[in-house]
């Protein structure tokens, strides 16, 4: 027959925090039973006849019961702080409320992206033309400057490009027939067609 030591190490040690809480909640069911008894009433005193010559004495009225003390043990403080941890806890939604918040948040945020959109390309800070890009030192086209120009002939102060416009150009000695065709006989121009104007 094995004793308890021996019963702990063939079942294996209990966990110290499953313990701990077992033992806590027993003594919190001890505490709440010892509360909830009532508290016993003194016996009745013995009915004495009264002597004829001394009043019978009188029946004062029966006092209110007193407030009920806070008791300032571990339960009622356990209490105290599982009810400001409550309270400070915001309260969750259902599953459709949550949904509904969701899609309210959606619809909102589309809202407002739909007038960013619409404010950037109103046809008020929108330039419309044609403007030649300049080559810049490094040979490439510079079409800043040239959505620039746009937006100021248009009564802004400045642009980006937004859609842009190639030709290419050759010099009218490609049209000879026979003539070999060299490498500076075309260029290409770039010009901005519309541009995005602050």
């Amino acid at each position: 027959m094995l004793d308890r030591s021996g019963l702990f190490l063939a079942l294996g040690r209990p966990p110290v925090a499953a313990t701990i809480a077992v033992a806590a909640l027993m003594w919190m069911i001890a505490a709440a039973t010892c509360r909830s008894q009532p508290a016993p009433t003194p016996p009745p005193a013995a009915a004495q006849p009264a002597a004829p010559d001394q009043p019978a004495p009188s029946q004062s009225a029966p006092a209110a019961p007193a407030a009920r003390e806070e008791n300032p043990g571990l339960i009622n403080e356990m209490g105290k702080v599982l009810e400001k941890s409550l309270s400070i806890l915001p309260t969750l939604k259902g599953t459709g409320e949550a949904l509904d918040d969701l899609n309210t948040r959606a619809k909102d945020a589309a809202k407002d992206a739909g007038e960013s959109l619409s404010r950037l390309t109103s046809p008020s800070s929108l330039a419309t033309g044609r403007i030649l890009c300049p080559v810049s030192a490094n040979g490439a086209s510079d079409c800043k400057v040239a959505a620039d120009k746009l937006c100021v002939a248009k009564g802004f102060k400045d642009g980006k490009s937004l859609t842009t416009d190639s030709v290419q150009v050759c010099s009218p000695k490609v049209l000879i027939p026979g003539r070999a065709r060299k490498p500076d006989d075309c260029r290409t121009d770039n010009y901005v067609t519309r541009a995005l104007c602050q």
